[in-house]
């Protein structure tokens, strides 16, 4: 029997799926129709120090092969999350990897101080939220504010962070870099990808903010290359995510180097695309005689 396990930066996961930020909830939506516990970890909606109602509707719009969201980050803050959504998934048999959201660097170091004393396995830190004291400009857009930030989080944080990196850059490896000197313990990537979509009966955005994230499917290729790039730029292990929908996707990704993988958006029009996936990883190894993913990941490096 092949073995899925993996270890990153000192956790162990029973297998290398977990869930992208923002389409998952915190597991318990997915609950009545999947066995949560068959997750190597379920990462967290974003959580902030207090709540967030997001942006205004429309929110969410289909493009080709993917999706448009601007959502906001709507969240219900971090009191409401610890009472409600920790308690859920302390139940569980997987790794809780909670993501954190911020306006500025007190936002960010509020909640991560607040989950210094749970029983969280890993924090994700949203890097592409807006830095409002730097004019709105996200806090993952220059690396000398990305090294900042991961820098005060790291000094806080009682858990493991991953930096999760935005693809609107110019150098994802730059990015990379700049998280890593700056001692990040793990970095996810990529991030929705920004874009416009007009309804032309209308004749308005299709999103009320006029902009929004674009992810699965038709977004994979380049997260492929900038899981790649990043792999080959920084020592620290990598969660791949971007347009995964199947366990052929996911290898893809290992190959590419990265240590895990997120699903994100086919979580959304098949609620099962995650433990499919972890299925479809385990008979492709079965069936190629590679008992660990030690074999394959990183292959093309």
């Amino acid at each position: 029997m092949a073995d899925l396990s993996i270890n990153i930066a000192g956790v162990e996961w029973k297998n290398p799926v977990t869930v992208a930020s923002g389409t998952f909830g915190s597991g318990m939506e997915y609950d009545e129709m999947i066995d949560v516990s068959r997750l190597g970890a379920v990462t967290t909606k974003g959580v902030a120090n207090v709540p967030w109602a997001g942006n205004p509707v429309p929110r969410v719009a289909e493009v080709k092969s993917g999706m448009m969201n601007a959502i906001g980050l709507q969240n219900p803050g971090i009191d409401t999350f610890i009472k409600r959504d920790l308690e859920f998934l302390y139940g569980k048999d997987t790794r809780i990897i909670v993501n954190v959201c911020g306006k500025s660097e007190s936002d960010y170091i509020e909640v991560v101080e607040r989950l210094a004393d749970t029983d969280v396995d890993m924090l994700e830190i949203n890097v592409s939220c807006p830095n409002v004291k730097e004019g709105g400009i996200a806090f993952g857009q220059d690396p000398k504010a990305l090294a900042h930030i991961t820098e005060e989080v790291k000094n806080r944080a009682k858990q493991p962070i991953i930096m999760k990196l935005s693809p609107n850059v110019t150098s994802i490896s730059e990015m990379a870099i700049a998280a890593e000197s700056a001692g990040a313990d793990v970095l996810s990537l990529i991030n929705t990808i920004t874009g416009m979509k007009i309804d032309i009966e209308r004749k308005t955005f299709a999103l009320a903010n006029r902009t929004g994230g674009v992810s699965g499917p038709c977004i994979k290729p380049i997260a492929v290359r900038m899981v790649y790039e990043v792999c080959k730029a920084v020592k620290i292990p990598v969660i791949g995510m971007g347009g995964i929908a199947t366990w052929e996707d996911a290898v893809e990704f290992i190959m590419a180097g990265a240590t895990a993988v997120s699903v994100g958006t086919a979580n959304f029009h098949d609620p099962e695309a995650s433990i499919k996936i972890i299925d479809g990883i385990e008979k492709y190894m079965d069936s190629h005689g590679i008992s660990s993913l030690d074999e394959i990941r990183g292959v093309v490096l």
